[in-house]
């Protein structure tokens, strides 16, 4: 094999090298093929030019792989791949609920016996004991059940 077709191995060994230690880790399939067109390089330097060839081709490699890996492993370099945020978001929790017992709101649609009522301005999904409400109609929180919001209609 002629010295360009080395090079080349080489080359593009060293390229896919660093295109997973410094682009994508964690891939790992890039980093293997590029470590076997690396280690095909090599073995065809000793074959087919010298072991003194050889061995320049070797010593250079592992310079520049340990060159890459360095760079690679960066503080700096890690924090680009690295998940460094912290998510402050909460859930709502509904063993607290927000709207309490005695609150009043208005009926968006007709509760047979779930529906959609307005308190102030938040929409929620509420369910009655049982009777119909009308869309429209004023009605207030009894309590909360597990998940539900339990109405009755206000008269008066």
């Amino acid at each position: 094999m002629d010295w360009l077709t080395i090079a080349l191995l080489l080359l593009f060994g060293l390229a896919f090298l660093a295109a997973e230690v410094i682009f994508i880790p964690g891939t790992t399939v890039v980093g293997l093929v590029g470590f076997g067109l690396l280690a095909a390089g090599i073995w065809f330097g000793y074959r087919d030019l010298g072991s003194a060839t050889g061995h320049v081709l070797l010593g250079g490699s592992l310079v520049v792989t340990g060159l890459l890996v360095y760079l690679g492993l960066r503080p700096k370099n890690l924090n680009r791949v690295a998940l460094t945020q912290v998510n402050h978001a909460r859930v709502h929790d509904v063993r607290h609920p927000d709207v309490p017992p005695g609150t009043t709101g208005r009926a968006l649609s007709a509760l047979r016996p779930a529906g959609t009522v307005l308190f102030q301005e938040d929409r929620r999904e509420v369910t009655t004991r049982g009777e119909f409400v009308s869309a429209g109609a004023e009605v207030r929180v009894l309590s909360i059940e597990q998940n539900r919001i339990v109405v009755e209609q206000v008269h008066g």
